[in-house]
């Protein structure tokens, strides 16, 4: 018997969407709305790529030179992105996911992370999708280790509602981006959203614009990012509650879909600790996301 590149399969049915849940990565392989894709996937026969649906523990981003020092410690991580010298989206994304437990509209995937070169701590990881008036996510860590833990999230789903995203209209309000270099995409400071190329609180098209980015001043609360198609009024919204985000204008996917990446803190945080989690032992953190049409 083959097993499938992204591993077991799990889907999910409520409110008229249809999403399929992996156990590679504990990722989401795929989201749909009465037959339309609302979250750009990929086929069961093939692994996740550009990222497409995968969550990022216990950081996202990237950590420069995979360097950081924690609690008085120099840590060194496997540079996960070679051609940049960085160590990117956390290391749960190409492990096993178990099932813990499911019903039609639900379904909840954990993994143990253990320590290992670079981060030696241990969490207990769960994922919860649920299915009702849209998709709502839940992501968690709990620290079952000894020592207190850095710790961040991300997640990388891409909006579409089924054409170019070049002839979208996107809306979103923040009120700073993070500027970055152009060889190694290293944090370099905030800038203010107002009036630079990235303002998008009143919706508009979206055109030619590369965005990799990453934005915060987000409303306190809740935020959220809509992309939609000016022709049929198909929208894709995703909301979220994290003090961050990153959007992407998918270079890797030929601008097909938009990454947007709620996160609980920008690039670098391991190393200059800005909305860094400190999870001490027995501690857990929790936070959501949502897409919906």
């Amino acid at each position: 018997m083959s097993v499938l590149p992204s591993g077991e399969q799990w889907t999910i049915q409520g409110g008229g969407y249809e999403a399929t849940v992996v156990s590679v990565g504990g990722g989401l392989r795929g989201l749909t709305y009465d037959g339309r894709p609302v979250l750009l996937g990929y086929g069961e026969d093939e692994p996740a790529h550009a990222g497409i649906g995968q969550h990022l523990f216990p950081w996202p981003n990237r950590i420069t030179d995979g360097q950081y020092t924690f609690e008085g410690v120099d840590q060194q991580l496997y540079l996960t992105e070679p051609a940049r010298q960085n160590a990117i989206h956390g290391l749960t994304r190409w492990a096993n996911w178990s099932l813990v437990d499911s019903d039609p509209a639900k379904v909840t995937v954990g993994h143990r992370l253990h320590g290992q070169p670079g981060y030696p701590h241990q969490l207990e990881l769960s994922l919860t999708y649920e299915l009702s008036d849209g998709l709502t996510v839940t992501a968690s860590a709990t620290n079952v280790g000894s020592s207190a833990a850095p710790y961040g999230y991300g997640t990388h789903p891409y909006l579409s509602v089924g054409r170019k995203i070049d002839e979208c209209v996107l809306e979103f309000s923040a009120a700073e981006w993070l500027e970055v270099t152009a060889e190694r995409l290293t944090p370099i400071g905030l800038a203010p959203v107002a009036d630079s190329p990235f303002d998008f609180a009143i919706g508009r098209v979206l055109g030619s614009l590369d965005i990799d980015n990453a934005f915060t001043g987000l409303g306190g609360g809740s935020w959220s990012v809509t992309l939609s198609d000016p022709d049929t009024g198909a929208r894709s919204v995703l909301t979220s509650d994290t003090p961050w985000m990153q959007l992407y204008t998918g270079g890797a996917i030929g601008r097909t879909a938009l990454a947007v990446e709620p996160m609980t803190c920008p690039p670098d945080s391991f190393r200059t600790g800005q909305d860094l989690v400190v999870l001490k032992p027995g501690e857990s953190h929790s936070t959501t996301f949502r897409v919906s049409v």
